[in-house]
């Protein structure tokens, strides 16, 4: 039972055995914020893609709200990712310009 490789699976002496949570830290982006629109996945409808933004989900959110708001339109934050239903891609940029960020129109 020296095997480095194996894990426990079932002891009935613990009980259930969890796997420790790993905290995933999202890669650092080079400063220019991404805007690309996606159907794939999303039966035909469209969402904005927003990526690049160096923040902590708490700002994410915050940020994600005042673009729902000034667009008129629903999403998400999701893994670090801001999701805006329809293709609001040039207005999501002013605003964003607008805060001083590096933004460019990704995908075609």
């Amino acid at each position: 039972m020296g095997d480095t490789n194996s894990r426990l699976v079932y002891s009935t002496d613990t009980g259930r055995i969890d796997e420790p949570k790993q905290t995933a830290e999202r890669p650092k982006g080079d400063g220019i914020v991404r805007i690309q629109r996606q159907t794939s996945g999303r039966k035909g409808k469209g969402v904005c893609l927003v990526t690049g933004i160096d923040a902590d989900d708490a700002t994410l959110v915050q940020i994600a709200a005042e673009l729902k708001k000034k667009c008129g339109c629903g999403g998400a934050v999701k893994d670090g990712v801001i999701e805006i239903q329809g293709d609001k891609r040039e207005l999501i940029k002013t605003l964003l310009e607008a805060k001083g960020m590096k933004v460019k129109l990704a995908g075609g």
